[in-house]
């Protein structure tokens, strides 16, 4: 649910609005250069998203790429807006936490204000190198859409139901589903599915169409039908729900071998139930791709998937409508029948939410923090890991609330003057809302709170 636009907005706003100027000021005394100081800061903090084909507007790699973007790092930095973390860290602590401490922030504002000296070219760093298309390397197995999928640039937003045809050399298993959009300034999410095809049930899985928009054939079933997804004697084939998903900021987690993962047979379909695209002024196209990274055997245990909130498990009270002119605070509440050791979780609103706070309380009222969000940012919708999983006992209740500003102080809301907004009846479109609490967990195992979910250590392991 991008609106990259609007990073390009401040972007170019903060160049008119920033003062501060690059080789106007003596550095002469100074011993702060980029080649020594700063390339290691950017590198680690910038570099991954600001990139080709990636998140950010620009590329901020090189010391040309820095320098001629200073005003702008300065002024994001300052105000806390990059690198992009909306979860309160003195709250709860997740992996992957995009979090810049104080002294690089310093340093790397007082090199700016001092004039950006490039430095002993000596030093000079050398220019990282990223995996092409994807976060984790080169792909077993790349899945690519047959033609590119055609946006009109009519200003409104388009929900397409897409599916992406592979064969491969044998039924395996996969660790890692990366779904890679091509075009990130209009993609808003994406709900993925696996569909698994028996040998002597689809003859061709490539024969098309391969997209159509949901509101133009009606229902699933029928979109379904329109892309021919079903077997040949028009049974429907096995599908596994939520295998991957896409969402502004998320990156794709990998877990210690054995958690996580899906069998996918030779033949199939990646069925991408839900493309929404965001509204464009001008005819566009997008070309995803699917990265595949295959394991060496079954998951022991595949993670499980539930939500609060809309299109989940639990009521919104009270019914999420929004009148004009109001900040209200909603609130969603689900019981824990089980045990449950919590891997990740992903809150969701849209553009008129304010802030989000989920916790569980435990059978003998303690309380277990999830995430602490006080500024909503639409842009960043991470699927935020813990670091090592979270046990929430049976009995629990898992809370979520979450305020809505519907005001013309809130600079993201779509209509001015403020409408009522609704969210009661599950769309998805950018104007209306949604309030969610999405968690992945596994059924408790004693020993759960001690497995590191970091890759970077169970990869050095050799697990």
């Amino acid at each position: 649910m991008r609106v990259s636009i609007n990073i390009l907005f401040i972007a170019t706003l903060t160049e008119v609005l920033f003062s501060i100027s690059c080789g106007s000021v003596d550095t002469s005394n100074t011993s702060i250069t980029f080649n020594k100081d700063i390339a290691p800061i950017i590198h680690k903090n910038c570099s991954s998203c600001h990139r080709q084909g990636e998140a950010g507007p620009f590329a901020l790699i090189t010391y040309q790429d820095v320098r001629s973007k200073a005003k702008t790092i300065a002024k994001v930095v300052s105000k806390g807006l990059m690198p992009p973390w909306p979860a309160d860290t003195s709250y709860s602590r997740f992996l992957g936490e995009k979090i810049l401490p104080n002294n690089e922030k310093q340093l790397l504002l007082d090199w700016i204000a001092q004039g950006c000296e490039e430095g002993d070219p000596k030093m000079k760093p050398e220019v990282p190198v990223f995996p092409t298309f994807s976060r984790f390397g080169v792909p077993d197995a790349v899945i690519k859409i047959s033609q590119p999928i055609e946006i009109p640039g009519d200003n409104r937003d388009r929900f397409l139901v897409v599916k992406m045809p592979y064969e491969l050399e044998r039924d395996t298993f996969v660790s890692i589903i990366e779904y890679v959009p091509g075009n990130r300034m209009l993609s808003h999410h994406v709900n993925g599915h696996m569909v698994h095809y028996a040998e002597s049930g689809k003859r061709n899985v490539f024969e098309g169409p391969f997209a159509v928009d949901r509101d133009d054939v009606g229902t699933l079933d029928s979109s379904y039908r329109a892309i021919k997804l079903l077997n040949d004697d028009g049974t429907y084939p096995l599908l596994v729900p939520s295998a991957f998903n896409y969402l502004p900021g998320v990156e794709v987690q990998q877990y210690p071998e054995g958690i996580g993962g899906y069998r996918i047979s030779r033949k199939g379909v990646m069925l991408l139930r839900d493309v929404h695209y965001g509204p464009s002024s001008k005819n566009d196209v997008d070309t995803p791709r699917i990265n595949l990274f295959f394991a060496p055997k079954p998951p022991e245990r595949p993670l499980l998937e539930t939500q609060l909130g809309t299109l989940g498990i639990s009521d919104i009270v009270p019914a999420l409508v929004i009148p004009p002119d109001t900040v209200m605070r909603f609130t969603t509440r689900a019981t824990i029948r089980q045990d449950i050791s919590v891997v990740t979780i992903n809150p969701h609103m849209h553009l008129l939410g304010k802030s989000f706070w989920a916790y569980a309380i435990k059978p003998d009222g303690d309380t277990i923090p999830l995430i602490r969000i006080p500024r909503w940012d639409f842009r960043w919708q991470y699927f935020y890991t813990f670091p090592k999983m979270l046990r929430i006992p049976s009995g629990s209740v898992v809370v979520a609330e979450g305020v809505f500003d519907n005001t013309t102080s809130n600079p993201n809301n779509p209509f001015n003057p403020p409408r009522e907004i609704t969210g009661t009846n599950g769309s998805m479109r950018t104007t209306d809302e949604m309030f969610q609490l999405i968690m992945n967990f596994l059924p408790y195992e004693p020993g759960d709170e001690k497995i590191n979910l970091d890759p970077s250590v169970f990869k050095n392991k050799g697990l």
